[in-house]
């Protein structure tokens, strides 16, 4: 008796392990659906998307520029001026001031300019002051005053004749010295002096700067952008 139920008990653990064998893993022996070599069918959901078909959907997506109008008008160049001269670094300053919300921006220059200070009149310095001296008793004996003999400087034993603010007026000195017999020579002695400029940048080509400033002797005149 006991035998019969060990050999029941045997069949029976190898009808269960031979269920588990078969039926434990049903993935792992799913035979291929197509035979060797045949291509596998597929959904066209789930193939991709075509290179072309994908470029024009992006040319699609973007949106092209707006063109521009042919009648919109350009943008007004700007104006660039100097001004000036201006007398003094005040008469500058103001105006800066009265111009500064008028322009775009603006720029100060200083220079230096040789202008006429006076007329020389004089004799060339002979070769000693005693000749210089001699001269200068020449000059009496005929008429001539209002001289004397440089005794410095560069140019020493020059016999001056007067200095002129006016040209004519030194003209007519030479020509008086020279009529007695001497030959008198007229030269332009000149001077070193500031003069301030103010560079500017307006954005209106009819900027009135002239109702704005009221300093003596200035102008302008066009000058390159900054």
């Amino acid at each position: 008796m006991f035998l019969r139920l060990l050999f029941v008990l045997l069949v029976m653990l190898n009808i269960v392990a031979g269920a588990w064998l078969l039926l434990g893993q049903p993935y792992a022996h799913v035979p291929p659906a197509t035979d060797p070599g045949v291509p596998e069918l597929r959904l066209l959901s789930e193939l991709p998307a075509p290179a072309a078909t994908v470029a024009h959907a992006a040319s699609v997506a973007v949106p092209a520029p707006a063109p521009v109008a042919a009648n919109a008008p350009a943008p007004a160049a700007p104006r660039c001026l100097t001004l000036g001269p201006f007398a003094t670094p005040h008469d500058l300053q103001q105006a800066r001031n009265a111009l500064a919300p008028l322009t775009r921006r603006m720029r100060s220059r200083q220079e230096q300019v040789a202008q006429s200070h006076s007329w020389w009149v004089y004799l060339p310095a002979p070769g000693s002051r005693a000749q210089a001296l001699a001269l200068t008793r020449q000059l009496a004996a005929r008429g001539i005053q209002d001289y004397f003999v440089v005794s410095g400087g560069d140019q020493p034993n020059t016999i001056s004749l007067g200095l002129f603010k006016d040209q004519d007026n030194a003209r007519k000195r030479r020509a008086d010295v020279t009529a007695a017999g001497f030959p008198a020579r007229v030269t332009e002695r000149t001077e070193s002096t500031p003069q301030y400029w103010l560079d500017l940048v307006a954005d209106r080509s009819g900027f009135d700067w002239r109702s704005h400033i009221h300093a003596d002797g200035v102008g302008s005149h066009s000058t390159s952008c900054f």
